[in-house]
């Protein structure tokens, strides 16, 4: 942490921005399944198609994603506080709680309930502190009707109003 600001004040003011819920999800060359709970995800580009997430160098599904180059993002629905606790917190075999399936594109596993999903191939790979941004290539997507589950102070919430104005 820079000497100026410390972790604390950092996860504070973090915290007052109010993100939404994904599951990364990757298949490893082996064929096992890693998946995490992320809130550092955000589009990039239309064209071409391009979004990223950034991922804990630390976290068990930073070496399997990085070696196989793919991922999806799950974008969670204001039901499924329990799917981001088990892929947040679980041990074991998280997928086995999780219907999931297979990603059109990559393989990496799509959940099927969820708000959204988005079947990416990693197209760079950026350092960036303590995690790393990667980039991904969208080459499938699926989108379900109703509300995200929204982050916002260390607590979950939901999304019941339209905007204001735009």
């Amino acid at each position: 942490m820079a000497d100026n600001i410390s972790a604390d004040e950092f996860k504070a003011v973090m915290g007052k921005f109010t993100a939404g819920v994904t599951v990364v999800t990757t298949v490893a060359a082996d064929g096992n399944l890693h998946g995490l709970t992320a809130t550092a995800f955000t589009s990039l580009s239309m064209d071409p198609p391009l979004c990223l997430v950034c991922i804990d160098k630390k976290t068990g599904s930073h070496g399997p994603l990085t070696e196989s180059k793919k991922f999806a993002v799950n974008i969670l629905n204001d039901g499924q506080e329990d799917v981001s606790n088990t892929f947040a917190f679980g041990k074991g075999d998280r997928f086995a709680e999780v219907k999931h399936e297979k990603g059109p594109a990559t393989g990496c596993p799509v959940f099927p309930e969820a708000l959204a999903w988005m079947d990416c191939e990693v197209s760079d790979i950026l350092s960036g502190g303590d995690h790393d941004i990667f980039v991904g290539t969208i080459k499938g997507v699926h989108v379900s009707d109703g509300s995200p589950l929204a982050f916002f102070g260390g607590a979950y919430g939901d999304v019941k109003s339209r905007p204001k104005a735009w």
